[in-house]
């Protein structure tokens, strides 16, 4: 058994109101969620969907994933004078 580490940024968009998943780690991979937790769920799914289609790991071979996740989310917030 093969185990492969993915590093996915996660990116707050504070227009669209989304977190955003990209990673060099697994090709394709372009989703959006509202929350973190809802991101990982798709994650959690979308990543060896991927990594499979884009033979990374074989189809048959028994293989872990260990993804780790890192958010950035910046605010500006206006103090009133």
């Amino acid at each position: 058994m093969s185990q492969i580490s993915c590093q996915i940024g996660a990116l707050w968009d504070a227009d669209a109101k989304v977190w955003i998943a990209k990673s060099e780690d697994v090709p394709g991979l372009a989703t959006e969620a509202d929350t973190l937790e809802a991101l990982t769920k798709k994650l959690r799914i979308i990543v060896p969907e991927l990594l499979q289609l884009n033979q990374v790991i074989p189809d048959d071979q028994a293989s872990t994933i260990a993804i780790e996740l890192t958010s950035h989310r910046q605010e500006i917030i206006q103090v009133a004078a």
